[in-house]
């Protein structure tokens, strides 16, 4: 098929072409001009499809009656098709109502496409190894699309989908560039908080996701740890959809227990071949700053404490109140330390096109993202992706190649100064001297950019590459192979050179050390599958079976070097004058399944799925290596029945059920063998071994089994859509650690516990399509969840040494504190509840009160505006929580403290609430703020409202067709309403940098 378009030599050619026709006609009637056009034989019909003010590409152009004459429109909107006078066109593109247009002899047809959600139901979406209708799934499958996501000026894959999936909860951990989030899909199954991640498949390849990073080498505060999650780049990703019931899950059998993320990439699309580039800039701030005393309220408070503490002289060290330190110089620490701008930049360009046979495309992005802290140091992060498809004239062959490389250079300060910017004394000293060297003030202060001399680097590069063939091998009966390979290099070192500390204290390089981890990480997957369908009657029978063969290979080399004799051979670890392997192990996991589904669809009313998968592992001893895993789904459209067929307000009505069992081996390689690591001694000169596992033969299978029945309505032509999911999970058989007796020489050996945990929820979706008009259109999105997690059984807890971390009826993430009782108004004494009546506050037994940190609930809100050729996207995200105040420690003492802090209680009959100030001279108000910081007094209501991410966007009119400008303006958390008083509410352990407020702006060309 020819595509033509309205450039250069085309449009000439058409100008040409149609003159001659005008003045070949010039001489003759009307009626024979008439005549001419009601002649059958075929001519070229052309055109542009639009929605009214935007070109839409892609859209079907078909002939009815003629399968096999059909074009697609090009990435101008325009479209040449082969027709005859006669002919009816049909018009359909996703999200569109299908155009049935009569030809009638017109040479030139511009189509006018309207909006329809309805269509919306004939989604395909991606549930792994088989893609399903909207209105046929049997399962939970939530989605978002590229659309979605060039909304985002994000760097990590889960930051787009935060606040747009019900039941997927995800916290941003940290600001610094290159850092991680958390994700809970239906809430956490594990006792172990480091077994809850989901499966993550892109492209059909399994993407491990387990920490790259070493506590002693990342910044990335507080997990430590980096996430290889930031390899995949967003702007490569054409839809993501996340599985949360059995129904969905369990044909990935022990890799589904906690949900699974599928991502797709981009594609090649048939058409001509076009070119788009994109480029933004923009800056990054914190969120949120704490407010703090000034130097007048401060120095207020210590003096207060002294006098408080019957103290009549400064102490020598405390050099803020002496008279060491200027009494009245004022320093924002936290605009110093965390107040700076950090500068956003991303470049992006993508080439595609192809025929009707074989279409291709190839990317490429590069960002780069200084820090709000001082100093120098730059994230930078690059790659390519790659598509091909291709399929033969006959559609019995198909090629699917993709492949994508990126790679990661973070630099960043070894510290994060947060907690510093909160604490500092408000007339601390300059950070710099006269001459511009860091001022020690007399050796009086440890300078907080001192630290900025332990840096931290680290370098990663992820290949990810997958071929999928097919082939026909008679009508309805399709073999497919799917192979994958991934390939992860990380290296990472943390430097604490002699001149982070203070020079008063004489250390040199001999004191200098370095932290070095190098990790590799390589796997790959061959899925051998079979497809066949039949139609029968008015029903529809669909079986999949397949396997699948894995294995992954992972290094890990933590090395440690100390003493130079200069700083400058730092980096050189042969120069170090001692060196140690912290660790060195190879890791070798293997993972074999078979599995199948059987999709039996009766006149598309009663939809019955069957799936089933039996996986084995190699992280199970003999035995205990293979399980089956498997579901049943149910689904009944009940607004196809015939009694609504006259129905003219319910359009879509559709319950659905599930109920299945999935499991999970996260436990890491090899915990039920005997294993040894090196002692690092020597006996002989012969390093010695020495054990570090128990065998345990028994060790099996976690299992989590999963309940759902959800209903879906659609009023008024889909034009409001709603979805309502009730679940309950329950995951058995949990694999922790169980506590053994000192006397084997080990705290514990991994093993099953009888251990049940419950997560029970509703999750609530709705859809609406407000207006829809020529030049203005209005959608809304909803949604809310509200989950409960609940710890059902522990055999023995009470004499186990999990007894001061989980409660029966419970869920897993509480925290046991003492019960605050209020503040002693003739002492100024904070006061706690005697819970075992013996008279004496003592931890554990008084350290009963249970504080739930699980969101009650939460949700978005995301609304869609287009007028002409402006567009606006803009989502808010809300949680309603609980979180922990910031303790800043002792009010009175060194250290500076929340401005709130200047209402605590100063003389007897006051209410405070805060308890009296102390210069750590009164043993009763040290021990009262310890307790006070781990009692519920200190558990404060950190439920927030945020505006997420707000996108506007402007099509360029321009003359040339064959361009299109789109210049935007985008934000990520610019506006975030919240009664929590100490910084960001996201992100529960607070003194560590929040999430950024960013503002980009940008400009889009396709030609």
């Amino acid at each position: 098929m020819n595509y033509f378009s309205f450039s250069k030599d085309g449009k000439a050619l058409y100008c040409l072409f149609f003159t001659a026709m005008l003045l070949s006609f010039s001489a003759v009637s009307a009626k024979n001009s008439r005549h001419f056009f009601q002649k059958s034989e075929p001519y070229m019909l052309t055109g542009t499809v639009s929605d009214g003010t935007s070109p839409i590409p892609g859209v079907t152009i078909a002939v009815k009656g003629r399968a096999k004459t059909s074009t697609v429109s090009d990435f101008t909107g325009q479209y040449a098709i082969l027709v005859s006078v006669q002919d009816t066109l049909s018009v359909s593109f996703i999200g569109f109502k299908t155009a049935i247009i009569p030809v009638k002899g017109k040479p030139v047809m511009d189509i006018v496409m309207q909006s329809s959600t309805t269509e919306l139901q004939e989604v395909r979406v991606n549930a792994g190894y088989y893609s399903v209708k909207q209105s046929e799934r049997t399962g939970s499958i939530a989605r978002i699309t590229s659309k979605d996501i060039e909304t985002q000026p994000v760097t990590n894959v889960l930051a787009t989908m935060q606040g747009r999936m019900a039941g997927v909860e995800i916290t941003q951990t940290t600001g610094v560039p290159g850092g991680g989030f958390d994700i809970k899909i239906r809430g956490q199954n594990s006792i172990r908080p480091d077994a809850n991640n989901p499966l993550y498949i892109i492209d059909g390849v399994p993407y491990a996701t387990d920490p790259i990073g070493y506590e002693q080498t990342s910044t990335i505060f507080p997990t430590f740890n980096t996430s290889p999650l930031n390899s995949i780049n967003p702007a490569a990703i054409e839809s993501i959809e996340v599985l949360k019931d059995a129904d969905a899950t369990a044909i990935y059998g022990s890799r589904g227990a906690n949900g699974v993320v599928l991502i797709t990439t981009k594609k090649g699309k048939e058409g001509k071949t076009s070119f788009n580039f994109s480029a933004s800039s923009g800056a990054g701030r914190v969120t949120r700053f704490m407010k703090l005393m000034n130097t007048e309220q401060y120095l207020s408070m210590r003096r207060q404490a002294f006098i408080n503490d019957g103290r009549t002289k400064y102490p020598k060290r405390d050099y803020d109140i002496n008279g060491t330190w200027d009494q009245g110089r004022y320093t924002d620490w936290q605009k110093e330390l965390i107040g700076g701008t950090a500068a956003i930049t991303d470049i992006k360009g993508t080439l595609s096109g192809g025929s009707k046979n074989t279409q291709f495309l190839l990317s490429g992005s590069y960002h780069t993202e200084t820090t709000v802290f001082p100093g120098d140091f730059m994230y930078k992060k690059g790659g390519v992706q790659f598509n091909l498809n291709h399929q033969s004239a006959d559609n019995k062959f198909r090629l699917v190649i993709s492949a994508g490389y990126n790679s990661q250079n973070n630099d960043q300060p070894a510290n994060d100064f947060t907690f510093d910017s909160r604490t500092l004394a408000p007339n601390a000293p300059a950070l710099f001297d006269s001459k511009g060297n860091l001022n020690w003030e007399n050796g009086t202060w440890e300078n907080p950019l001192r630290l900025l001399a332990s840096q931290y680097v680290s370098k990663t590069s992820d290949l990810l590459a997958n071929g999928v063939l097919s082939y026909e091998i008679i009508p309805n009966l399709i073999i497919r192979g799917s192979f994958g390979y991934t390939d992860l290099q990380h290296t990472e070192s943390r430097i604490n050179p002699s001149t982070i500390y203070n020079p008063s204290y004489g250390y040199t390089s001999a004191v200098s050390n370095i932290i070095l981890n190098n990790t590799d990480r390589s796997s790959w997957i061959i899925e051998p599958q079979i497809n066949w369908k039949k139609e029968i009657g008015g029903s529809r029978l669909e079986i999949l079976l397949g396997g699948t063969f894995q294995e992954q290979n992972t290094t890990r080399l933590f090395q440690s070097g100390t003493g130079f004799s200069s700083n400058s051979l730092i980096y050189n670890l042969a120069s170090a004058a001692y060196q140690q392997v912290l660790l060195s192990d190879g890791l070798l996991y293997r993972y074999q399944a078979f599995f199948g589904r059987a999709n039996y669809n009766w006149k598309d009313r009663y939809i019955l799925n069957l799936t089933a998968r039996r996986d084995g592992s190699s992280r199970f001893g003999p035995g205990n290596q293979f399980a089956n895993f498997g579901a049943v789904g149910l689904a009944w459209l009940f607004s196809n029945e015939s009694f609504l067929s006259e129905n003219s307000w319910l359009s879509f009505g559709k319950l659905r059920a599930s109920f299945g069992t999935t499991g999970s081996d996260q436990i890491g390689d090899y915990q039920y063998l005997n294993t040894y690591v090196s002692s690092g001694a020597t006996y002989g000169n012969i390093i010695g071994l020495q054990p570090s596992r128990l065998y345990n033969p028994n060790f099996g299978w976690e299992v989590n089994r999963k309940l759902e029945a959800a209903a879906e309505l659609g009023f008024f032509g889909d034009r409001i859509f709603l979805t309502a999911a009730w679940y309950q999970n329950r995951s058995s058989n949990q694999l922790v650690g169980i506590p053994l007796p000192g006397t084997t020489g080990f705290s514990q050996i991994q093993a099953n516990l009888a251990a049940t945990v419950q997560n029970r929820g509703l999750e609530f979706t709705l859809r609406t399509a407000n207006f829809s008009r020529k030049n203005f259109n209005w959608t809304s999105n909803i949604n809310i969840s509200f989950s409960r997690n609940r710890l059902l059984a522990f055999p023995n807890l009470n004499g186990s040494t999990y007894q001061n971390r989980y409660r029966i009826g419970e869920p897993l993430n509480i925290q046991l504190r003492y019960s605050y009782a209020g503040l002693d108004p003739l002492t100024g004494i904070y006061q706690f509840q005697d819970q075992n009546h013996d008279g004496i506050i003592s931890s554990p037994d008084d350290r009963q009160t249970v504080v739930n940190l699980n969101p009650d609930y939460f949700g978005g809100f995301q609304n869609q505006f287009r007028y002409k050729q402006w567009r606006l996207d803009f989502l808010f995200q809300f949680v309603k929580q609980r979180n922990q105040s910031f303790d800043n420690g002792l009010a009175g003492y060194i250290g500076n403290q929340p401005e709130r802090m200047t209402k605590s209680w100063t003389s007897a009959g006051d209410a405070g609430p805060y308890q009296i100030y102390s210069a750590g001279y009164n043993p009763a108000a040290v021990l009262a703020q310890s307790r006070f910081a781990m009692s519920d007094g200190s558990i404060v209501d950190a439920s927030y409202v945020r505006l997420k991410t707000v996108a506007l966007f402007y099509d360029v009119p321009l003359n040339a067709k064959e361009l299109k400008c789109t210049v935007s303006l985008q934000g990520q958390n610019l506006l975030t309403i919240t009664p929590y008083k100490d910084g960001d509410p996201e992100f529960s352990m607070s003194g560590y940098l929040p999430p950024l407020k960013i503002f980009t702006a940008g400009i889009m060309l396709t030609f």
